[in-house]
C-alpha cells in the first residue's frame, strides 16, 4: 500500500485515464462515446467545472482513478463532496487502492471545509461496498432516477 501514490489528475495522464475510463464504463456497461470522453476529460481539467480528479500510481502506472466535486446541500446550507465515479484497475485490486484513494478524498474533503463525502453505487457491485462499509457509513437514501421528456 505504500507504494500506491495518490495524486492529482494530469493532462499527461490521459491514456492511462482513458484505459481505467474504459473498464470502468465496461463494469458499468455504459457505453462510451468520443463526444462524450472528451466532455468529461475537459470537465475535469477545466476552472469553469467543478469535478476534477485523482488517480492512483504503482509503480509508474495508473491503476485507480476517482473523479469528485463539490455539491450544494441546500438543507445544510453549505457544500459538501460528492465522489462521481471511482474504480481500481483488475491488476491492482487487493492492494488497498480504493482505501488509500478514499483516505485521500477524506483529506480533500478537510482542506474545501467539506463536512463529508457521499457516493452511490450499484447494489450488486459487493466488492467495492464491502471497502465502503469499512470506511463509511451507509446512508438510508434510495436513489430514483427520472428519465428526461
Amino acid at each position: 500500500m505504500d507504494d500506491v501514490k495518490i495524486v492529482p489528475l494530469q493532462v499527461a495522464h490521459y491514456a492511462q485515464w482513458l484505459e481505467l475510463y474504459k473498464g470502468y464504463a465496461d463494469h458499468y456497461k455504459v457505453g462510451l462515446t468520443k463526444v462524450g470522453v472528451a466532455r468529461t476529460w475537459d470537465w475535469l481539467h477545466s476552472d469553469q467545472s467543478p469535478v476534477t480528479g485523482i488517480v492512483a500510481v504503482l509503480d509508474g502506472r495508473l491503476v485507480g482513478l476517482a473523479h469528485y466535486r463539490a455539491m450544494p446541500s441546500p438543507l445544510r446550507g453549505i457544500e459538501i463532496g460528492f465522489l462521481d465515479d471511482m474504480f481500481v484497475g483488475h491488476g491492482a485490486r487487493g492492494a488497498k487502492v480504493g482505501e488509500k484513494m478514499l483516505k485521500r478524498l477524506a483529506e480533500i474533503c478537510t482542506q474545501n471545509s467539506w463536512p463529508m463525502m457521499r457516493w452511490i453505487t450499484r447494489d450488486n457491485n459487493y466488492r467495492a461496498r464491502s471497502l465502503y462499509d469499512r470506511v463509511a457509513t451507509k446512508a438510508d437514501w434510495n436513489t430514483y432516477e427520472m428519465l428526461a421528456k
